[in-house]
């Protein structure tokens, strides 16, 4: 017995780096159930008593060597594995790429951070709306163009014998939410609501059928057609730059009246004129006005003690402003070429 534990053991130290390419077969072959380890364990059984405290002092010793053989084959194995540098798991973790915000997004997160400042809250809305809340209590008339099928996505019921248009549809601008707000708050109420919207509309890089709007409104006592000019103004500066200029030309929207455009000066020429702004030195931005007593009464707000002011912008249409882009469906195409340049804008 002792002359076999002898012979394994001169084995086991005998073991050199690379004998094993597989640690798991040294185990096998050496502490498994069957293997010439535990098998002289087995054996040891039959030892006379006498002997039994030498050779089994022997036994443990040869046990220790074969484990500690067996961990030193798993380290070499791990460190030969992963001694590449694509494998190292233990190479530092950075540098690593940054990833990218879409561009409509980092303009819609600087849009409400700037509205927030002066105590605008964020309201949201259902996409898919009906007739009630998109254009009656925004004081559409019902044969208003905007109510067609050519400029509206209707939803329909399809039914066993016909398929019928329905109020339901999908919201052609988010002032269906300022709608909700109105009849469920009452004023003061100052908010904004940004928004995916749809319209029927062809597909160019000047327009598309999906687009994205930020919407404001603010109803309190005594509010003036002043008050959402410097509003307007103190949004402008603070979204492109300080030496901004703006500027409102008169209007029509069914919401608002008075109603009004406003143009920024054209942030490329500095106002100078240049083709991006036809010469002019001015771009236009959003529309606003005064809302409406009839959308007041609409929503159950008296119109003789409060008024208000609205506006409404494009998201997208900032976006091309702010990063100079000329296509419009750039923003919804997910080029990764397109979207990597804007790592470094959050």
């Amino acid at each position: 017995m002792i002359d076999k534990i002898k012979e394994i053991r001169d084995e086991i130290n005998n073991v050199l780096p690379g004998t094993f390419q597989d640690p798991e077969v040294f185990r096998i072959k050496y502490l498994s159930r069957k293997g010439k380890v535990s098998l002289l364990f087995d054996e040891f059984k039959n030892i006379p008593p006498a002997e039994k405290k030498e050779i089994g002092k022997l036994l443990n010793l040869l046990k220790q060597e074969a484990n500690a053989k067996y961990s030193n084959l798993k380290e070499l194995l791990i460190k030969t594995t992963f001694s590449t540098k694509e494998n190292d798991l233990f190479r530092p973790s950075f540098p690593v790429n940054k990833g990218s915000r879409h561009p409509v997004s980092i303009v819609r997160d600087e849009i409400i951070s700037i509205f927030s400042r002066i105590g605008f809250t964020v309201s949201e809305g259902p996409e898919i709306e009906d007739d009630d809340h998109v254009f009656t209590k925004l004081n559409f008339a019902p044969e208003h163009p905007a109510r067609d099928m050519q400029d509206t996505f209707y939803i329909f019921r399809i039914s066993e014998e016909e398929s019928a248009p329905e109020d339901i549809l999908l919201r052609t601008h988010t002032s269906s939410v300022q709608v909700r707000v109105m009849q469920s708050q009452k004023p003061p109420i100052r908010t904004i609501s940004p928004g995916r919207v749809f319209r029927n509309e062809a597909i160019s890089a000047r327009a598309h059928c999906i687009f994205h709007q930020v919407e404001g409104l603010y109803i309190d006592k005594n509010v003036s057609f002043a008050d959402l000019k410097q509003t307007l103004l103190y949004f402008a500066v603070e979204m492109f730059g300080k030496d901004t200029r703006i500027r409102l030309r008169p209007s029509y929207f069914p919401f608002t009246e008075p109603s009004g455009e406003m143009d920024v000066s054209c942030l490329i020429c500095g106002g100078k004129g240049c083709n991006v702004c036809k010469y002019t030195g001015w771009l236009e931005i959003l529309g606003c006005g005064i809302v409406h007593p009839n959308v007041l009464e609409a929503c159950k707000i008296d119109s003789s003690k409060f008024t208000g002011f609205a506006f409404g912008m494009g998201i997208e249409r900032l976006a091309m402003l702010k990063y100079q882009i000329n296509d419009l469906r750039l923003f919804f195409e997910n080029d990764v070429r397109f979207l990597n340049q804007f790592c470094s804008s959050f």
